[in-house]
């Protein structure tokens, strides 16, 4: 397709979002969903009530700032500051939160801030940024990921959740943030990511002196595997580091695991399995994985010369066109934009459903397609 015909593509796409969203928020009202239920096809389970400080609960606000950008639609922006005072209850518990407080407030606080100006979403993302700051191992020069026992324990996911930390860092002009940020990537960047650009989902780490112990399977087949969405994250999250930066590294090891990502995911039309390296069968799709690696590629494609910018943006175009024509979910009386998302490969509760976060990178792809979408990140 050429640049135009994307373009055209990317708007009709862009028509049906805008009209199945607003849909769908009249049908939520406060609400934070996760998956839609199966027999229904539409969310039942509000997680600000029954789990405030559960990891995507700032998705599905992250896409309607995206759509209230790009369409200035209130109807988009009341429900997503309505999501952001949810989550002050996530702050009371406190508890249960690790890491994944990037997910939570850049989506919501952090973008009611960069679009509105309004102090106190500023409030809470700094709020934010100084829990994640605090996880941080000055032995280990990581950022621990979970809770428990589990000291010494970094997964992929956290590349994604760190951009909190450069935003702070450019919010009070104070570098320590972005000193974090940059030794919890480099930590990653040595120990997590593979010499041929696929990556382990989960370091283990000695938390006295940052020696990696070991790298357990965690959400894909098998230690060794390689959990297609753990390559995403790498990806986008790489990607971002270095846009914040300027780190030549960074834009390199994105740029590894992209090539290794593509490599895999033409040989399946486009459209991902859950993990490369898992048996044949049974076939089990990712379909998150897919819109996360899109976005990546898109933000790569900015920062590359541009005879390889084709690369990245047609392997993007064509992961979204993929599964958009396989797995878009069309009809208005059901939730949800993208089926087929699986959360963990052993995990049979969240096997081939819509999974907002799925939803949300796959909006996120089409509005920069459109150059409509602006940085959450």
């Amino acid at each position: 397709m050429t640049n135009e015909e994307t373009k055209q593509w990317a708007e009709q796409v862009f028509e049906k979002i805008d009209e199945k969203l607003q849909v769908e928020v009249k049908r939520l009202g406060d609400k934070i969903p996760y998956v839609p239920d199966e027999k229904t096809g539409l969310y039942q389970e509000d997680k600000g009530e029954t789990d405030p400080v559960w990891w995507t609960n700032g998705f599905w606000a992250g896409m309607l700032w995206q759509m209230y950008h790009a369409t200035e639609n209130e109807v988009y922006k009341k429900a997503a500051e309505s999501n952001e005072e949810t989550l002050d209850k996530a702050f009371d518990i406190y508890t249960g939160l690790h890491h994944d407080v990037g997910f939570m407030w850049l989506h919501t606080a952090v973008a009611n801030y960069r679009l509105t100006g309004n102090e106190r979403s500023k409030a809470r993302g700094l709020h934010a940024a100084h829990l994640l700051a605090g996880r941080y191992n000055p032995r280990g020069k990581f950022i621990r990921s979970w809770n428990r026992d589990r000291a010494g324990w970094v997964i992929i996911d956290s590349m994604l959740n760190i951009p909190l930390l450069y935003w702070a860092e450019d919010t009070l002009g104070d570098p320590r943030f972005g000193y974090v940020a940059q030794d919890h990537a480099d930590k990653v960047m040595q120990d997590i990511v593979r010499a041929d650009g696929s990556v382990n989902h989960i370091g283990v780490f000695d938390p006295t002196n940052g020696d990696l112990l070991e790298t357990p399977a965690g959400q894909g087949y098998e230690s060794g595997s390689s959990w297609s969405r753990g390559q995403a994250w790498a990806i986008y999250g790489f990607a971002l580091s270095y846009l914040h930066t300027g780190k030549k590294e960074y834009l390199e090891v994105a740029k590894k695991v992209s090539h290794y990502f593509i490599s895999e995911v033409a040989k399946t039309n486009w459209v991902p399995l859950v993990d490369f390296r898992a048996p044949k069968e049974p076939v089990m799709w990712d379909t998150s994985a897919g819109m996360c690696a899109a976005c990546g590629f898109l933000e790569i494609a900015k920062h590359v010369p541009d005879y390889e910018k084709e690369l990245y943006t047609d392997a993007a175009v064509n992961i979204l066109q993929a599964t958009f024509e396989k797995h878009g979910i069309k009809e208005l009386e059901k939730d949800g934009l993208i089926d087929h998302a699986t959360g963990s490969y052993h995990d049979e509760r969240w096997t081939e459903v819509p999974i907002i976060y799925s939803d949300y990178y796959f909006v996120e792809a089409i509005l920069r397609l459109l150059d409509k979408d602006f940085l959450i990140w």
